[in-house]
């Protein structure tokens, strides 16, 4: 039998500080690419939540790097807000908390999120095969502790 997951996932791309204009070309992390368009090929709900200092810009940077059609959700707000209320956001959107998995680069966030029971791992260097392999292990692992895998 096959498992259905949804996954929640947050690529890390080059949303730096020196990128405020929209004028600019973003890029993403080597693997990023690759990563999404293999998940969405398999029929995995992803989506964005980011914090931004430019929500606009992060905006028309999902647009430049074609990506944004691929996303359920798409959650970028101020630097000010919490990484909570973005999935708060994303699981109205019928995910539960527990088929979500979470890629970032801040302790902070992986260790908030994670208490939501949202499967959390920390990229230190953006979103990488490893990262992706380390990500799949951990949420299956979970899912099957939980029971909460959902068979087709």
């Amino acid at each position: 039998m096959a498992y259905t997951y949804h996954m929640c996932l947050m690529y890390i791309c080059l949303f730096s500080n020196e990128c405020r204009s929209k004028r600019k070309m973003p890029s993403l992390y080597p693997h990023a690419e690759g990563i999404l368009y293999a998940l969405k090929e398999k029929g995995i709900d992803m989506a964005i939540a980011s914090r931004s200092p430019t929500p606009d810009i992060a905006k028309t940077f999902l647009d430049k790097l074609g990506i944004k059609s691929m996303l359920v959700a798409q959650e970028i707000f101020s630097s000010l807000s919490h990484k909570t209320q973005h999935f708060q956001i994303i699981h109205r959107t019928g995910v539960p908390f527990n088929s979500m998995l979470f890629f970032n680069d801040e302790d902070r966030n992986i260790e908030s999120v994670s208490k939501m029971g949202v499967t959390s791992i920390l990229v230190g260097n953006g979103l990488n095969i490893g990262a992706l392999r380390q990500g799949l292990t951990k949420f299956s692992q979970n899912s099957a502790s939980s029971g909460n895998t959902k068979r087709n």
